[in-house]
């Protein structure tokens, strides 16, 4: 039996609240921040870019209206809080979990995109967004240069991803819901590792 594409958006924004959630409380571990804060800064990292996603198509926020986004994030907060002796000690694991929080952020944003009727190109500005919010909301909060400011290739493995979702929607029918996500959460976890390991990044001033 083949599975509704809204189940299928629903299982990949909460794996992607659980993701990020974990990336943000990792971040918040690795300050020294009592539980409180490792929850907070862990939750506004999963809910952030859905919540300016929301806000561009004018829906109301989905933390807002539906119990198991704040729920996910909160209890994948305390389960890095309780075991991030472990975690600290698998930090090639965050940034793989990193990657795969922006891959379904932008991947579900941009579909929502156009869902909503927006245009290519708008489109693929509310998936970006959407991938990037949450992080830009955990560096700030923890005061670092937001990743997408200094690594180069953070937005712009999103913005690949929503490319491929904007255009390849055209032939959706052809090519199928979620064989499409697949491709552009593949493509963009994939960009954005091989960055990480080959350390790719633009041109910067010299001094």
């Amino acid at each position: 039996m083949e599975i509704a594409p809204s189940a299928l958006t629903l299982a990949a924004e909460l794996l992607g609240t659980a993701v990020f959630a974990a990336s943000g409380a990792s971040s918040a571990v690795g300050k020294r921040l009592d539980l409180f804060g490792v929850v907070v800064i862990g939750t506004l990292c999963a809910l952030g870019g859905g919540a300016v996603r929301d806000i561009l198509i004018d829906a109301r926020p989905l933390v807002l209206t539906d119990w198991r986004y704040p729920l996910v994030a909160v209890v994948a907060s305390l389960v890095v809080f309780r075991f991030h002796p472990a975690l600290s000690r698998m930090r090639p694991t965050m940034l793989v979990l990193d990657a795969a929080g922006l891959a379904l952020f932008t991947v579900v944003g941009t579909m929502k995109g156009l869902d909503h009727g927006f245009a290519v190109y708008a489109a693929c500005i509310v998936g970006v967004l959407s991938g990037i919010g949450g992080g830009i909301l955990r560096d700030v909060l923890v005061q670092e240069i937001p990743a997408v400011l200094r690594e180069d290739f953070y937005a712009m493995a999103a913005a690949v991803g929503s490319v491929i979702v904007a255009v390849g929607a055209r032939w959706e029918s052809a090519i199928g819901h979620w064989t499409l996500m697949l491709i552009a959460i593949a493509t963009i976890f994939v960009v954005r590792l091989v960055a990480i390991r080959y350390r790719w990044e633009a041109p910067k001033p010299k001094f």
